[in-house]
């Protein structure tokens, strides 16, 4: 049974206490602190971590984790994070639906435990509390998250604008000044996944993100190059293992490169950093961006709100969303479980699964 929504206004530090407006104001965190009083009912299944503790105004929000699986490092690894711009909430929204499942499988499905007792499934729901809260795609501090990771990208100047700029905060798409360190829930995340991904040789993230496009793409790095990156013969592999089992699935699966540039990305920096410690390891960060474009095309009068232009409006188009990916997120589970037909390649498998890839999206 879960928990009522009175019991959630007492936070993990009671001097610290969600305040109704907040949670009034932010119906994804109010669900996912529900799901965690559910969790802690059931401790074996998994662990709540706060990664931080954001201040804005006279409120604060918590920057939560929610792991199951063994405690070790080492064990494969799928991690799903969404709400790092917080004008996207449909994305947040999707890793809650699937935690969701998560949890109720868990209680019942020996499938399931059996798979959480081998591998680990790791969740960051809304990585950006305060800019959802403010209705924002930055976060407090005017600074696009998703720019923000000390990384350049090939060829671009460094006041390309929709790419990341540094001349204004009150411009879209701000990478923060370059004297300063990360921001907090950029850091915070940057540090979870090298303690929590990195020691592991198998691992898969997807982020959520919304706003591109009419159709559903599955990004892979890089976005600061269009030069292919080290695991592309990996990535083709899960594209046939993609296709072979769900072969009506609705995705584009590309690098990212392939639609633009962008300075400052997360994932190719944490890629990037992940190969340095683990150089025979498996890391794809995956992004996931919903095609919004859809919903606005069969609705146009959401191009006139800001919330609408990233998210689905109608109560049928937002249950679709939430239910489409989750065999998406069960096929990836599986392939961290199962990873041979994807990290088992051969020389020759490498060579032609590379060439396949440069064929297909480098030409």
């Amino acid at each position: 049974m879960i928990a009522s929504q009175e019991h959630i206004f007492r936070a993990e530090d009671e001097s610290q206490p969600l305040t109704r407006n907040l949670l009034r104001g932010l119906p994804e965190l109010r669900e996912i602190l529900l799901l965690v009083e559910h969790l802690k009912e059931f401790p074996e299944l998994g662990r709540v971590e706060t990664l931080a503790r954001l201040r804005h105004d006279e409120e604060t929000f918590p920057l939560l984790a929610i792991s199951f699986g063994p405690a070790d490092p080492t064990t494969p690894v799928l991690a799903l994070f969404g709400g790092v711009h917080g004008l996207e909430r449909i994305g947040t929204r999707v890793v809650i639906a699937y935690l969701r499942t998560i949890l109720e499988l868990a209680r019942w499905d020996e499938v399931t435990r059996e798979m959480l007792r081998k591998t680990r499934l790791l969740m960051v729901p809304l990585v950006n509390p305060v800019g959802m809260y403010l209705k924002r795609r930055s976060n407090g501090a005017f600074v696009d998250l998703m720019r923000n990771a000390p990384v350049q990208a090939e060829g671009l100047s460094p006041w390309h604008l929709f790419a990341g700029q540094r001349l204004s905060p009150s411009l879209p798409w701000y990478q923060g000044a370059a004297d300063e360190p990360m921001q907090t829930e950029a850091q915070a995340l940057c540090d979870f996944v090298r303690r929590e991904i990195f020691p592991a040789r198998i691992a898969l993230s997807v982020d959520v993100h919304s706003g591109y496009g009419r159709v559903d793409r599955l990004w892979f790095p890089y976005a600061r190059t269009r030069e292919p990156f080290p695991n592309l013969p990996e990535a083709v592999a899960l594209k046939h293992l993609l296709d072979r089992t769900h072969p009506n699935h609705i995705y584009c699966m590309e690098p990212q490169s392939r639609q633009y540039l962008a300075h400052g990305d997360l994932w190719d920096y944490l890629y990037d950093c992940y190969r340095v410690e683990q150089p025979a390891g498996r890391f794809i960060p995956f992004t996931l961006e919903l095609g919004s474009w859809a919903w606005i095309r069969k609705n146009w009068s959401q191009m006139f709100s800001i919330l609408g232009v990233f998210n689905p409006r109608m109560p049928h188009r937002v249950r679709r969303t939430l239910r489409r990916h989750l065999f998406l997120f069960d096929l990836l589970y599986r392939a961290v479980r199962s990873p041979e037909p994807w990290t088992g390649l051969d020389d020759g498998e490498r060579h032609r699964l590379t060439q396949q890839g440069l064929d297909y999206w480098y030409v």
